[in-house]
Protein backbone atom coordinates (compact mmCIF):
# COMPACT_ATOMS: atom_id res chain seq x y z
CA UNK A 1 0.00 0.00 0.00
CA UNK A 2 1.53 3.77 -0.74
CA UNK A 3 2.53 5.66 2.07
CA UNK A 4 2.42 9.49 2.93
CA UNK A 5 4.79 11.85 1.90
CA UNK A 6 6.69 9.72 -0.66
CA UNK A 7 6.13 11.52 -4.12
CA UNK A 8 8.03 14.25 -5.92
CA UNK A 9 6.62 18.01 -4.41
CA UNK A 10 5.99 18.94 -8.16
CA UNK A 11 2.80 17.79 -10.34
CA UNK A 12 2.45 14.50 -10.28
CA UNK A 13 0.72 12.73 -13.14
CA UNK A 14 -1.28 9.75 -13.36
CA UNK A 15 -3.72 8.02 -15.61
CA UNK A 16 -6.33 7.45 -13.38
CA UNK A 17 -6.86 9.28 -9.51
CA UNK A 18 -9.91 7.72 -7.20
CA UNK A 19 -10.33 10.23 -4.42
CA UNK A 20 -11.78 7.96 -1.45
CA UNK A 21 -10.65 4.77 -0.02
CA UNK A 22 -13.74 3.57 0.95
CA UNK A 23 -15.18 0.45 0.12
CA UNK A 24 -16.70 1.91 -3.51
CA UNK A 25 -13.32 3.43 -3.93
CA UNK A 26 -11.29 0.38 -3.51
CA UNK A 27 -13.57 -1.65 -5.72
CA UNK A 28 -12.87 0.69 -8.21
CA UNK A 29 -9.28 0.64 -7.75
CA UNK A 30 -9.05 -3.56 -7.42
CA UNK A 31 -11.45 -3.52 -11.28
CA UNK A 32 -9.54 -1.15 -12.86
CA UNK A 33 -6.19 -3.23 -11.91
CA UNK A 34 -8.07 -5.94 -13.20
CA UNK A 35 -9.05 -4.64 -16.01
CA UNK A 36 -4.54 -3.27 -16.45
CA UNK A 37 -5.41 0.23 -15.63
CA UNK A 38 -3.71 0.55 -12.42
CA UNK A 39 -5.25 3.93 -10.76
CA UNK A 40 -3.80 5.57 -7.47
CA UNK A 41 -6.16 6.24 -4.71
CA UNK A 42 -6.44 8.90 -2.62
CA UNK A 43 -7.85 8.83 1.26
CA UNK A 44 -8.08 11.97 3.72
CA UNK A 45 -7.67 9.78 6.20
CA UNK A 46 -5.16 7.80 7.79
CA UNK A 47 -6.28 4.12 6.82
CA UNK A 48 -8.39 2.21 3.93
CA UNK A 49 -11.85 2.58 5.30
CA UNK A 50 -11.18 5.37 7.42
CA UNK A 51 -14.54 6.70 7.89
CA UNK A 52 -16.03 3.52 9.65
CA UNK A 53 -13.15 4.06 12.18
CA UNK A 54 -14.63 6.54 13.39
CA UNK A 55 -18.21 5.28 13.65
CA UNK A 56 -19.38 3.93 17.55
CA UNK A 57 -17.95 0.83 18.99
CA UNK A 58 -20.82 -1.36 19.23
CA UNK A 59 -21.44 -1.15 14.78
CA UNK A 60 -21.80 -4.12 13.21
CA UNK A 61 -22.58 -4.18 9.61
CA UNK A 62 -26.52 -4.46 8.89
CA UNK A 63 -25.39 -7.06 6.03
CA UNK A 64 -24.36 -10.73 6.42
CA UNK A 65 -20.59 -11.11 6.01
CA UNK A 66 -21.79 -13.28 2.31
CA UNK A 67 -23.09 -10.43 0.57
CA UNK A 68 -20.76 -7.88 2.26
CA UNK A 69 -17.80 -8.65 0.36
CA UNK A 70 -15.83 -6.52 -2.57
CA UNK A 71 -15.04 -8.40 -5.56
CA UNK A 72 -12.37 -10.61 -5.88
CA UNK A 73 -11.85 -10.98 -2.28
CA UNK A 74 -14.55 -12.53 0.29
CA UNK A 75 -14.83 -11.38 3.94
CA UNK A 76 -12.92 -14.08 6.56
CA UNK A 77 -15.66 -16.54 7.60
CA UNK A 78 -13.89 -16.02 10.99
CA UNK A 79 -15.22 -12.64 11.29
CA UNK A 80 -18.73 -13.60 12.01
CA UNK A 81 -21.87 -13.23 10.12
CA UNK A 82 -22.36 -9.59 11.20
CA UNK A 83 -19.03 -8.59 10.75
CA UNK A 84 -17.58 -5.81 13.74
CA UNK A 85 -16.26 -2.27 12.52
CA UNK A 86 -12.41 -3.86 13.87
CA UNK A 87 -12.86 -6.68 11.59
CA UNK A 88 -14.06 -4.82 8.44
CA UNK A 89 -11.30 -2.49 8.57
CA UNK A 90 -9.01 -5.31 9.00
CA UNK A 91 -10.15 -6.56 5.98
CA UNK A 92 -9.96 -3.19 4.01
CA UNK A 93 -6.62 -3.01 4.79
CA UNK A 94 -6.20 -7.12 3.25
CA UNK A 95 -8.33 -5.34 0.74
CA UNK A 96 -5.66 -2.11 0.00
CA UNK A 97 -2.55 -4.09 0.11
CA UNK A 98 -1.92 -5.02 -3.65
CA UNK A 99 -3.37 -1.66 -4.31
CA UNK A 100 -1.84 1.80 -4.94
CA UNK A 101 -3.35 3.72 -2.23
CA UNK A 102 -2.03 6.95 -0.40
CA UNK A 103 -3.14 7.76 2.90
CA UNK A 104 -3.47 11.56 4.87
CA UNK A 105 -3.90 13.00 0.87
CA UNK A 106 -7.37 14.64 1.61
CA UNK A 107 -7.94 16.23 -1.73
CA UNK A 108 -9.63 20.30 -1.76
CA UNK A 109 -10.63 20.35 -5.33
CA UNK A 110 -10.86 19.06 -8.86
CA UNK A 111 -10.25 21.54 -11.74
CA UNK A 112 -10.30 21.03 -15.14
CA UNK A 113 -7.10 21.50 -16.68
CA UNK A 114 -6.50 20.99 -20.55
CA UNK A 115 -7.22 17.78 -21.58
CA UNK A 116 -6.75 16.24 -18.06
CA UNK A 117 -7.83 17.22 -14.36
CA UNK A 118 -6.19 18.68 -11.70
CA UNK A 119 -6.16 17.60 -8.31
CA UNK A 120 -5.15 19.99 -5.38
CA UNK A 121 -4.48 17.94 -2.22
CA UNK A 122 -2.56 18.03 0.95
CA UNK A 123 0.35 16.67 -0.19
CA UNK A 124 0.68 18.64 -3.69
CA UNK A 125 -1.47 19.05 -6.74
CA UNK A 126 -1.84 16.15 -9.21
CA UNK A 127 -2.56 15.61 -12.77
CA UNK A 128 -5.13 12.74 -13.97
CA UNK A 129 -6.35 11.84 -16.62
CA UNK A 130 -9.47 10.39 -15.52
CA UNK A 131 -10.88 11.12 -11.91
CA UNK A 132 -13.18 9.08 -9.97
CA UNK A 133 -14.69 10.80 -7.05
CA UNK A 134 -15.71 7.97 -4.58
CA UNK A 135 -16.05 10.44 -0.86
CA UNK A 136 -19.76 8.77 -0.16
CA UNK A 137 -22.64 10.46 0.46
CA UNK A 138 -21.70 10.63 4.29
CA UNK A 139 -19.24 12.69 3.62
CA UNK A 140 -20.35 15.51 6.13
CA UNK A 141 -22.37 15.22 9.43
CA UNK A 142 -25.23 17.06 9.59
CA UNK A 143 -26.78 18.73 12.19
CA UNK A 144 -29.61 21.30 11.80
CA UNK A 145 -29.78 25.07 12.94
CA UNK A 146 -32.53 24.63 15.46
CA UNK A 147 -33.15 28.24 16.78
CA UNK A 148 -30.95 28.54 20.20
CA UNK A 149 -29.15 25.84 19.60
CA UNK A 150 -26.08 27.43 19.97
CA UNK A 151 -27.35 28.95 23.42
CA UNK A 152 -28.00 24.91 25.10
CA UNK A 153 -26.00 25.07 27.92
CA UNK A 154 -25.73 21.11 28.16
CA UNK A 155 -23.62 18.86 25.78
CA UNK A 156 -24.53 18.56 22.06
CA UNK A 157 -22.51 16.19 19.87
CA UNK A 158 -23.35 15.03 16.48
CA UNK A 159 -23.51 11.01 16.14
CA UNK A 160 -20.42 11.01 14.25
CA UNK A 161 -18.44 11.67 17.84
CA UNK A 162 -20.04 9.28 19.69
CA UNK A 163 -17.76 6.11 20.52
CA UNK A 164 -19.62 4.35 23.55
CA UNK A 165 -21.98 4.66 26.30
CA UNK A 166 -18.89 5.29 29.40
CA UNK A 167 -19.24 9.09 29.25
CA UNK A 168 -23.19 9.47 29.41
CA UNK A 169 -23.02 6.77 32.62
CA UNK A 170 -25.41 8.24 34.91
CA UNK A 171 -26.73 11.29 32.74
CA UNK A 172 -30.05 12.20 30.62
CA UNK A 173 -29.44 11.51 27.33
CA UNK A 174 -31.84 12.34 24.13
CA UNK A 175 -30.81 11.00 21.17
CA UNK A 176 -32.39 13.25 18.04
CA UNK A 177 -33.03 11.41 15.16
CA UNK A 178 -34.63 7.35 14.53
CA UNK A 179 -32.78 6.60 12.12
CA UNK A 180 -30.05 3.41 12.32
CA UNK A 181 -27.61 5.34 14.13
CA UNK A 182 -29.66 7.06 16.05
CA UNK A 183 -31.81 3.70 17.49
CA UNK A 184 -28.41 2.08 18.05
CA UNK A 185 -26.95 5.12 20.07
CA UNK A 186 -30.20 5.33 22.16
CA UNK A 187 -30.12 1.64 23.39
CA UNK A 188 -26.46 1.53 24.03
CA UNK A 189 -26.57 4.57 26.35
CA UNK A 190 -29.69 2.62 27.86
CA UNK A 191 -28.01 -0.24 28.39
CA UNK A 192 -24.01 0.78 29.46
CA UNK A 193 -26.02 3.01 32.10
CA UNK A 194 -27.53 6.22 31.38
CA UNK A 195 -30.04 7.86 33.56
CA UNK A 196 -32.26 8.07 31.11
CA UNK A 197 -32.22 7.63 27.61
CA UNK A 198 -34.48 9.51 25.17
CA UNK A 199 -35.10 8.90 21.39
CA UNK A 200 -36.70 12.20 19.76
CA UNK A 201 -38.73 11.04 16.61
CA UNK A 202 -40.07 13.27 13.61
CA UNK A 203 -41.74 10.26 10.99
CA UNK A 204 -42.75 7.00 12.66
CA UNK A 205 -39.73 5.14 11.30
CA UNK A 206 -39.94 2.00 9.08
CA UNK A 207 -38.23 -1.28 11.36
CA UNK A 208 -37.67 -4.61 9.86
CA UNK A 209 -35.68 -7.33 11.73
CA UNK A 210 -32.33 -7.85 10.92
CA UNK A 211 -32.90 -11.43 9.62
CA UNK A 212 -36.43 -13.17 9.99
CA UNK A 213 -36.58 -16.74 10.29
CA UNK A 214 -31.99 -16.51 9.13
CA UNK A 215 -33.49 -14.87 6.41
CA UNK A 216 -31.20 -11.42 6.20
CA UNK A 217 -33.34 -8.10 5.39
CA UNK A 218 -30.64 -7.06 3.25
CA UNK A 219 -32.33 -10.07 0.39
CA UNK A 220 -35.64 -8.59 0.53
CA UNK A 221 -34.02 -5.00 0.03
CA UNK A 222 -32.37 -6.70 -3.03
CA UNK A 223 -35.77 -8.35 -4.25
CA UNK A 224 -37.37 -5.09 -4.23
CA UNK A 225 -35.99 -4.02 -7.48
CA UNK A 226 -37.32 -7.17 -9.14
CA UNK A 227 -41.56 -6.95 -7.72
CA UNK A 228 -44.20 -5.23 -8.99
CA UNK A 229 -44.02 -2.03 -6.97
CA UNK A 230 -47.48 -2.42 -6.13
CA UNK A 231 -46.27 -5.63 -4.48
CA UNK A 232 -43.75 -4.27 -2.26
CA UNK A 233 -45.59 -1.94 0.41
CA UNK A 234 -48.17 -4.92 0.92
CA UNK A 235 -45.76 -8.04 1.42
CA UNK A 236 -43.27 -5.36 3.75
CA UNK A 237 -46.43 -4.49 6.00
CA UNK A 238 -47.42 -7.89 6.27
CA UNK A 239 -43.66 -8.57 7.25
CA UNK A 240 -43.36 -5.70 9.69
CA UNK A 241 -47.12 -6.70 11.43
CA UNK A 242 -45.38 -10.59 11.79
CA UNK A 243 -41.83 -9.56 12.68
CA UNK A 244 -42.17 -6.10 14.84
CA UNK A 245 -44.84 -6.12 18.46
CA UNK A 246 -47.34 -3.01 17.87
CA UNK A 247 -45.46 -0.15 19.37
CA UNK A 248 -48.18 2.07 19.18
CA UNK A 249 -48.64 2.69 23.28
CA UNK A 250 -44.42 3.52 23.41
CA UNK A 251 -45.14 5.80 20.59
CA UNK A 252 -43.55 4.53 17.30
CA UNK A 253 -47.15 3.84 15.73
CA UNK A 254 -46.48 1.61 12.90
CA UNK A 255 -46.29 3.53 9.36
CA UNK A 256 -49.13 4.35 7.08
CA UNK A 257 -46.73 3.94 4.37
CA UNK A 258 -44.50 0.56 3.45
CA UNK A 259 -40.81 0.14 2.82
CA UNK A 260 -40.78 0.82 -0.71
CA UNK A 261 -42.98 4.14 -0.68
CA UNK A 262 -40.79 5.58 2.68
CA UNK A 263 -37.40 5.08 0.71
CA UNK A 264 -38.78 6.58 -2.46
CA UNK A 265 -40.17 9.58 -1.04
CA UNK A 266 -37.35 9.90 1.79
CA UNK A 267 -33.90 7.95 0.75
CA UNK A 268 -33.73 6.63 4.01
CA UNK A 269 -33.27 2.89 4.82
CA UNK A 270 -35.33 0.94 7.22
CA UNK A 271 -34.39 0.56 10.92
CA UNK A 272 -33.01 -2.87 11.23
CA UNK A 273 -33.57 -4.07 14.71
CA UNK A 274 -30.41 -4.94 17.02
CA UNK A 275 -32.25 -3.91 20.24
CA UNK A 276 -34.16 -0.94 19.67
CA UNK A 277 -37.34 -3.03 19.71
CA UNK A 278 -36.93 -4.55 23.13
CA UNK A 279 -35.33 -1.06 24.89
CA UNK A 280 -38.82 1.14 23.86
CA UNK A 281 -40.74 -2.26 25.02
CA UNK A 282 -39.24 -2.61 28.48
CA UNK A 283 -38.84 1.26 28.61
CA UNK A 284 -35.47 1.33 28.31
CA UNK A 285 -35.51 4.01 25.69
CA UNK A 286 -38.87 6.87 25.75
CA UNK A 287 -40.08 7.97 22.63
CA UNK A 288 -40.27 11.70 22.54
CA UNK A 289 -41.43 14.44 19.87
CA UNK A 290 -39.50 15.67 17.55
CA UNK A 291 -37.03 18.98 18.20
CA UNK A 292 -38.44 22.50 17.51
CA UNK A 293 -35.60 24.32 19.42
CA UNK A 294 -33.36 25.04 22.44
CA UNK A 295 -33.60 27.74 25.45
CA UNK A 296 -30.77 27.55 27.76
CA UNK A 297 -30.75 24.22 29.30
CA UNK A 298 -33.97 22.75 27.70
CA UNK A 299 -34.82 21.01 24.83
CA UNK A 300 -38.71 22.39 23.01
CA UNK A 301 -40.07 19.70 21.45
CA UNK A 302 -42.65 20.29 18.53
CA UNK A 303 -46.04 18.97 20.79
CA UNK A 304 -45.20 21.82 23.29
CA UNK A 305 -43.41 19.78 25.96
CA UNK A 306 -39.75 20.74 27.11
CA UNK A 307 -36.95 18.34 28.71
CA UNK A 308 -33.66 19.19 29.84
CA UNK A 309 -31.53 16.35 29.43
CA UNK A 310 -27.71 16.76 30.24
CA UNK A 311 -26.50 15.83 26.83
CA UNK A 312 -27.82 15.91 23.08
CA UNK A 313 -26.41 13.08 20.39
CA UNK A 314 -28.19 14.76 17.05
CA UNK A 315 -27.94 11.62 14.98
CA UNK A 316 -29.40 13.32 12.38
CA UNK A 317 -27.33 12.13 9.46
CA UNK A 318 -24.91 13.32 6.81
CA UNK A 319 -24.15 15.77 4.02
CA UNK A 320 -22.14 14.56 0.66
CA UNK A 321 -20.18 17.36 1.38
CA UNK A 322 -18.99 17.93 -2.52
CA UNK A 323 -19.52 21.75 -2.72
CA UNK A 324 -15.97 22.83 -2.00
CA UNK A 325 -14.52 19.48 -4.15
CA UNK A 326 -16.83 20.10 -7.45
CA UNK A 327 -18.85 22.41 -6.59
CA UNK A 328 -17.67 24.89 -8.91
CA UNK A 329 -18.00 22.43 -11.76
CA UNK A 330 -22.01 22.50 -12.38
CA UNK A 331 -21.99 19.04 -11.57
CA UNK A 332 -24.33 18.84 -8.20
CA UNK A 333 -27.95 18.86 -7.89
CA UNK A 334 -29.87 20.98 -5.82
CA UNK A 335 -29.33 18.49 -2.96
CA UNK A 336 -25.53 18.68 -3.42
CA UNK A 337 -25.58 15.06 -4.83
CA UNK A 338 -23.99 14.19 -8.66
CA UNK A 339 -25.90 14.61 -11.37
CA UNK A 340 -24.41 11.50 -13.29
CA UNK A 341 -23.01 8.60 -11.21
CA UNK A 342 -22.28 4.77 -11.34
CA UNK A 343 -21.37 4.33 -15.05
CA UNK A 344 -21.78 7.86 -16.64
CA UNK A 345 -19.61 10.44 -16.74
CA UNK A 346 -20.19 13.52 -15.21
CA UNK A 347 -18.24 15.38 -17.58
CA UNK A 348 -15.36 13.52 -19.86
CA UNK A 349 -12.95 11.95 -17.72
CA UNK A 350 -15.31 13.18 -14.41
CA UNK A 351 -16.99 10.32 -12.72
CA UNK A 352 -18.79 9.72 -9.54
CA UNK A 353 -19.38 6.30 -7.85
CA UNK A 354 -21.58 5.07 -4.82
CA UNK A 355 -23.74 7.95 -4.12
CA UNK A 356 -26.90 6.18 -4.64
CA UNK A 357 -28.72 5.40 -1.64
CA UNK A 358 -30.06 1.77 -1.87
CA UNK A 359 -32.01 -1.10 0.26
CA UNK A 360 -30.13 -4.08 -1.42
CA UNK A 361 -26.86 -3.03 0.99
CA UNK A 362 -24.35 -0.14 0.94
CA UNK A 363 -21.07 -2.46 0.20
CA UNK A 364 -22.67 -4.82 -1.95
CA UNK A 365 -24.78 -2.16 -4.54
CA UNK A 366 -21.29 -0.36 -4.32
CA UNK A 367 -19.51 -3.10 -5.56
CA UNK A 368 -21.91 -3.31 -8.54
CA UNK A 369 -22.10 -0.05 -9.19
CA UNK A 370 -17.80 0.23 -9.37
CA UNK A 371 -18.03 -2.62 -12.21
CA UNK A 372 -19.56 -0.31 -13.90
CA UNK A 373 -17.45 2.92 -13.24
CA UNK A 374 -14.56 0.79 -14.04
CA UNK A 375 -15.73 -1.01 -17.44
CA UNK A 376 -16.49 2.62 -18.54
CA UNK A 377 -13.35 4.50 -17.98
CA UNK A 378 -11.14 1.41 -18.43
CA UNK A 379 -13.21 1.79 -21.96
CA UNK A 380 -12.29 5.66 -22.49
CA UNK A 381 -8.45 5.01 -21.69
CA UNK A 382 -8.67 2.44 -24.65
CA UNK A 383 -10.34 4.48 -26.81
CA UNK A 384 -7.56 7.62 -25.82
CA UNK A 385 -4.41 5.23 -26.12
Amino acid sequence: MGTAGCYDPGVETRKVAIVGAGSAGLATAALLRRAGAEALVLEAGPEPGAAWRERYDRLRLHTPRLLSGLPGLRIPRRYGRWVSRDDLLAYFHEYAAPLDVRTDARVERIERDGDAWRLDTGQGPLSAQAVIVATGYNGAPFVPDWPGREGFTGELIHSSEYRNPAPFRGRDVLVVGAGNSGAEIATDVAEGGAARSRLSVRTPPQIVRRATAGIPAQLIGMAIRHLPPDWVDPVSKTLRKLSIPDLAAQGLPRPEQGVRSAFVATGTTPILDVGIVAAVRRGLVEIVAAVAGFDGAEVLLVDGSRIDPDAVIAATGFRAGLEGLVGHLGVLDPRGLPTHTDGEPALPGLWFVGFVPTLGGQLREGSIAAAKVADAVAASLRAAA
